[in-house]
C-alpha cells in the first residue's frame, strides 16, 4: 500500500494539482459577479452572460492549441503563456465599462484558462503516471480543481464586501500568477523527439475524427459543459432570486449564511467540496470498471438530480442537498473521459486529443451560459433553460453506451 501511494503522489501530480486548484478557484467565482456588474452598469443579464459564454468558448478553442503547443515545445511554455494571458485578461476586464469590451477581453481570459487548465495539466500528469495508477492520478488532479472551487466563490463574495468588483478582478489577476511557482515540480516538460514519434499528429487526428467512438465521446462531453457552466455562472444569481428565505435560527444562519446571496456563493463551494471525493472516487472506479458505463451512469444521475430539484420548491435545504449531490457528480466525468481518450489513443498526443473533446465541453459551456442569460431576460427566471440541461444530460447518458472502449489500432506507417 505504501509503495502504491509513493508512486501516485509524485512531484508532477502535486505541482499539477496546485495549478489546477488556483485556476479553478478563480474560474468558479465568476457567477458571483453576475449581479454586481449588472447592477452597476444596468446591463441585461444576457450581456455579462455572453462575456462568460465567450470565455468558455475561447477556453475550448484554446485547449487543443495549448495541448499541441505543449507536445511540440514543452508543457512549461503552455502554462507560462496561459498564466500571463489569464492574469492580463482579468486585470484589463476591471477597466471595461461596456459589454463589447468585456466580452472581447474574456477571450484572453478563456485562452489563459486553457493554458493552465485540464487539457495541459492532465496530459502532463497522465504521461507521468504509471498505467496502473493513471486513472486515480487523473481523479486526484481533477479533485484539486474542485478544491479550488470550494473557496473561490466564497472568497469573491467576501472580497466584494470590502472592495469593488473591479478591485477583486485585479486581486485575482495577481493571484493567478502563483501558478508559475509550481512549474519546477513538473520537470523539464521536454517533448518527445521525432525519432520517438511513430505516427504523426495529423494521422492520429484523422483516425480519431473518423472513429465513431471518439465522436460519441466528443458529443457526450457537450452536456457536461452545458450543465457545469450554467450552474457556475447562473446558480448563485438563481438562488439569490428564487430561493426561499433562510431561517434566522437555523443551521445555515449559525454558519454565517444569512442571505440568499451568501447561500449562492456557498452552493458553488459545496459543489466543489463534494466533488473532491466524487472525482477521486470516479478515478478509482475507472481503474476497475468500464469507463463508458461509469460515464453513462454519472449523466443519468445528473439528469435525475436536475429534474427533481426544479420540480420541487427551491428552499435553502433543497439547495444544499442538490449542491452536494451534483457536486459528487460534478467533475467525475473528467478523469473518466480523459482516461478513456488516453486508453484508446495513447499518451503521446493526449493533450491535443483530449483538447478537442474538451472543445465540445466548452461549446456546451457557451450555450449553457449564454442561453441562461437570454432566457432569463425573456422569461424572468431560469426554469426553461434548466430543463434544457436535464435533456442534454439524458442525451449524454445514452450516447456513451455504444462507445467501443478498446485501444484504437494505429495505421501502418509507410517504410
Amino acid at each position: 500500500m505504501t509503495a502504491t501511494r509513493a508512486s501516485i503522489f509524485t512531484p508532477v501530480l502535486i505541482g499539477g494539482s496546485m495549478i489546477l486548484l488556483i485556476n479553478f478557484a478563480l474560474r468558479a467565482s465568476f457567477g458571483v459577479f453576475q449581479i454586481p456588474i449588472g447592477q452597476e452598469f444596468g446591463w441585461p443579464r444576457a450581456e455579462f452572460s455572453l462575456a462568460i459564454a465567450i470565455q468558455n468558448l475561447a477556453w475550448g478553442i484554446g485547449q487543443p492549441i495549448f495541448g499541441a503547443l505543449g507536445e511540440r515545445w514543452g508543457d512549461r511554455w503552455s502554462i507560462i503563456i496561459g498564466a500571463f494571458l489569464y492574469s492580463a485578461g482579468l486585470i484589463l476586464t476591471a477597466y471595461a465599462t461596456d459589454p463589447a469590451t468585456m466580452q472581447l477581453l474574456e477571450v484572453m481570459v478563456g485562452f489563459g484558462i486553457a493554458g493552465t487548465g485540464f487539457g495541459v495539466i492532465l496530459a502532463v500528469i497522465g504521461r507521468a503516471a504509471s498505467d496502473e495508477n493513471r486513472s486515480l492520478a487523473l481523479g486526484i488532479a481533477t479533485a484539486a480543481g474542485s478544491a479550488g472551487q470550494v473557496f473561490g466563490a466564497p472568497l469573491a463574495e467576501m472580497l466584494l464586501i470590502w472592495y469593488s468588483w473591479q478591485s477583486v478582478f485585479v486581486i485575482f489577476g495577481v493571484m493567478v500568477l502563483a501558478c508559475l511557482f509550481f512549474l519546477p515540480l513538473l520537470g523539464g516538460g521536454k517533448p518527445a523527439s521525432k525519432s520517438e514519434i511513430e505516427e504523426s499528429l495529423g494521422s492520429v487526428l484523422r483516425r480519431a475524427f473518423t472513429d465513431p467512438s471518439y465522436l460519441m465521446i466528443f458529443a457526450g462531453f457537450f452536456s457536461c459543459g452545458y450543465q457545469l457552466a450554467f450552474i457556475t455562472a447562473h446558480f448563485p444569481a438563481m438562488i439569490t432570486e428564487m430561493c426561499g428565505p433562510i431561517a434566522p435560527g437555523g443551521m445555515l444562519a449559525g454558519l454565517g449564511i444569512t442571505t440568499t446571496s451568501a447561500l449562492g456563493a456557498a452552493a458553488i463551494s459545496l459543489i466543489g467540496l463534494a466533488n473532491i471525493g466524487g472525482a477521486i472516487f470516479a478515478g478509482w472506479l475507472g481503474k476497475r470498471y468500464t469507463k463508458k458505463y461509469l460515464l453513462a451512469g454519472i449523466y443519468t444521475l445528473r439528469t435525475i438530480a436536475g429534474a427533481v430539484f426544479i420540480l420541487m420548491p427551491i428552499t435553502p435545504a433543497s439547495v444544499v442537498v442538490f449542491s452536494l449531490v451534483m457536486g459528487a457528480l460534478w467533475l467525475a466525468t473528467v478523469p473518466l473521459t480523459s482516461g478513456l481518450v488516453a486508453y484508446m489513443y495513447g499518451l503521446r498526443y493526449m493533450g491535443t486529443l483530449y483538447g478537442f473533446v474538451f472543445l465540445s465541453h466548452q461549446l456546451g459551456s457557451f450555450l449553457g451560459v449564454w442561453l441562461g442569460g437570454k432566457m432569463y431576460d425573456a422569461y424572468g427566471d431560469y426554469t426553461l433553460v434548466w430543463w434544457v440541461g436535464v435533456g442534454v444530460g439524458a442525451f449524454s447518458a445514452l450516447i456513451h453506451l455504444p462507445v467501443r472502449e478498446a485501444p484504437a489500432a494505429p495505421r501502418a506507417v509507410a517504410a
